[in-house]
């Protein structure tokens, strides 16, 4: 699957412009942790890109991301990306464990993506001049992005063998890269999601 092929199924499916561009974070996270690791930038990035792209369709377990693995099957997509995209789902992981170098990335993007999205809204310079430290505070703020699992950050940094502060500034970094597309660069107007 091309970059362009996942750009048009991701936007098939998915209409919530916040879903979009947490796709793309997801997506620009996976980039980066590929050429970080020596992987295949493209299919990690085509990975992060529709990790989510059943979820409006779909949004409870365990039909989001199996009725999207379904729908992958269907137009030949290679089984190292959907296994990818099965396993970042709890559900999933008894028959698609975090056993594989993709699998174990995007699981530990996946959610940071969202809480630094979330830091990043309410920064007045968004991104820009973001650290590590400052998302590990919002992190103990329990009433900040409650939804987002504290426990599956930390999880996800050491699957990559990283410390907490090294998974973040990677995360942020990556971000940093497409904070226009995300509407998270400084001087930015947040607008309804």
């Amino acid at each position: 699957m091309t970059r362009h092929e996942a750009e048009a199924l991701l936007r098939e499916y998915t209409r919530s412009e916040s879903l979009i561009k947490h796709a793309l974070a997801v997506e620009a996270a996976m980039r980066h942790y590929a050429a970080h690791l020596g992987e295949n930038v493209e299919t990690w990035g085509v990975t992060g890109l529709i990790h989510d792209f059943d979820y409006e369709r779909w949004p409870d377990p365990p039909e989001h991301t199996r009725e999207g693995a379904r729908i992958l099957r269907e137009r030949g997509v290679d089984e190292e990306i959907i296994g990818a995209v099965l396993s970042h789902a709890e559900w999933n992981q008894a028959e698609f464990p975090l056993d594989r170098p993709l699998r174990k990335a995007l699981f530990a993007v996946d959610e940071l993506c969202g809480f630094i999205t979330a830091v990043a809204y309410v920064r007045p310079e968004k991104l820009a001049g973001m650290s590590a430290g400052s998302v590990r505070k919002k992190m103990k703020q329990k009433s900040f992005a409650a939804a987002v699992k504290r426990e599956d950050i930390e999880k996800g940094a050491a699957l990559l063998g990283l410390s907490l502060d090294d998974h973040i500034t990677h995360v942020i970094t990556a971000m940093q890269g497409i904070a226009g597309e995300l509407g998270l660069q400084s001087g930015a107007a947040v607008g309804p999601a």
